[in-house]
């Protein structure tokens, strides 16, 4: 039976000045790019072969998901339906909606995941627990 929740993820390719001095991506909040006020940006580097990251929701934290370098594969999960993408590329961003479990693995060598958020850092917004996350889904 299909899911009546959709994923609530998005695929956002930002638009691109390019000339011949390179590229230039800007992103501006509260637009299709960054559809939220950003109040905080973070990003993870260095990740061991083989080693994953996420492994989480949060509660009401929405975020877009960029590979600034490298590749990363990214799998969102709403309680009922997953669904992978793969980033590759800084010209293009993840938006994820709040309440959903994310999990990011595969990080190429040299591969940098930058994080823009809605909101800032609060451990109680996070459900570190799948179990968890599916009982909070059925709330």
């Amino acid at each position: 039976m299909p899911s009546t929740k959709p994923l609530l993820a998005t695929l956002i390719t930002f638009p691109t000045m390019t000339d011949g001095r390179g590229d230039l991506v800007a992103l501006e909040t509260n637009t299709p790019n960054v559809p939220f006020t950003l109040k905080r940006v973070y990003y993870i580097t260095n990740v061991p072969q083989g080693q994953d990251r996420g492994g989480h929701a949060h509660k009401a934290l929405e975020g877009v998901l960029i590979a600034t370098s490298g590749t990363i594969d990214i799998t969102v999960d709403n309680g009922h339906d997953r669904e992978s993408f793969t980033l590759d590329s800084p010209h293009k961003g993840l938006h994820l909606e709040a309440g959903l479990w994310r999990e990011m693995s595969n990080f190429s060598e040299g591969a940098v995941l930058m994080v823009l958020a809605s909101e800032v850092y609060d451990e109680a917004d996070y459900i570190r627990d799948y179990q968890a996350f599916l009982e909070w889904v059925k709330q």
